[in-house]
């Protein structure tokens, strides 16, 4: 979720550039079931704009209406949704509408968090019932530093509230090491779902970032230049570059790397000859890291196209970073949400 609220920040800013009120719909609380879960929010203007989605499209409308009041009196409040009458949805939402504002501290103070891939940790403080309540409020706090959104934490702090707390690691990253026309259909897709994506090419095939819509970066290292790519625990590698010798070399060159998850394309047959190639080179290779190349990437829906090939990579990326096991849903017992 850490895109969403990058994205509702970004685009806060920009409408309180143009002098427009906004009320941020956070739930906070769930009984029952629902289409999505707590800590999804959206953010309204005052000329009925919206970014962001807590439901399947049932919730808004209802939102943007209560919300009316927020506008008028700059006071949140808290509505409780019972979606049990509601085709789909088996639960009760609790939502906490607040007025925003984005101070110049934490315009600042966020954008070099998700530069810098540093966690966001939030507190929404509210009251469990349908009532509008000055104090409630969401704090956003990373570096030992609290940002409120609507009021100062002292006043938050002085009322006896529920407390929702969530946790924002940085954004999920995506590199994809090649050019051709599948790396785009990948890159569409991953930028789709909020992962930050970087493009890895060689140089001497001369692509630009405006081939790769969505990416934010693309970059050129050599192949004993790999340093520039940085792995931590939210970090995804797709080696796709179509060429056998230019695999081998980015494969030796990252050999350190552990990323949550190191895809290869091409058939097992191919996967094997590379690592036979790699290990005539390093024969002190850890076996760690060959056991962690994902190859052939993606997982068996019968994929044939560039767009269906990047489905199925990024399916089995998700499966492996929450740790989920691809199945039909009609086959799951229990909840649907891991």
């Amino acid at each position: 979720m850490t895109h969403e609220l990058k994205n509702i920040l970004e685009v806060a800013w920009l409408w309180q550039q143009q002098g427009l009120k906004m009320v941020l719909a956070s739930v906070v609380s769930l009984e029952g079931s629902s289409y999505r879960r707590p800590g999804v929010r959206m953010l309204w203007n005052e000329r009925g704009e919206a970014v962001g989605v807590v439901s399947g499209g049932c919730v808004e409308k209802e939102i943007y209406r209560q919300a009316q009041e927020v506008f008028k009196s700059g006071t949140p409040k808290v509505m409780v949704y019972d979606g049990r009458f509601r085709l789909g949805c088996e639960g009760i939402l609790y939502l906490l509408l607040e007025p925003v504002t984005v101070s110049n501290e934490l315009k600042l103070a966020s954008e070099l968090a998700f530069k810098n891939r540093i966690a966001i940790d939030a507190e929404s403080y509210f009251i469990p019932k349908e009532e509008s309540q000055p104090g409630m409020g969401t704090l956003l706090q990373f570096e030992g530093k609290s940002y409120a959104l609507n009021a100062e934490p002292k006043v938050l702090n002085e009322l006896e509230l529920a407390c929702f707390k969530q946790h924002f690691p940085p954004l999920f990253q995506l590199y994809i090491i090649g050019a051709e026309h599948d790396a785009v259909a990948l890159c569409k897709a991953a930028t789709a779902i909020g992962w930050e994506v970087t493009i890895v090419a060689a140089a001497d095939e001369a692509k630009t970032l405006d081939r790769f819509p969505g990416a934010s970066y693309l970059i050129t290292p050599g192949y004993d230049d790999l340093n520039v790519i940085k792995v931590d625990k939210q970090t995804a590698i797709m080696l796709m570059t179509h060429s056998f010798n230019k695999d081998v070399q980015y494969i030796m060159g990252l050999r350190t790397y552990h990323p949550v998850y190191f895809g290869l394309l091409g058939p097992a047959n191919r996967r094997e000859k590379i690592i036979d190639k790699v290990l005539e080179f390093c024969p002190d290779i850890s076996t760690d890291f060959l056991e962690q190349l994902h190859g052939p990437a993606g997982i068996n829906i019968g994929a044939e196209s560039a767009a269906e090939i990047a489905v199925s990579i990024i399916a089995e990326i998700l499966s492996v970073i929450r740790k989920q096991q691809p199945m039909e849903l009609r086959n799951k017992t229990g909840n649907i949400h891991a």
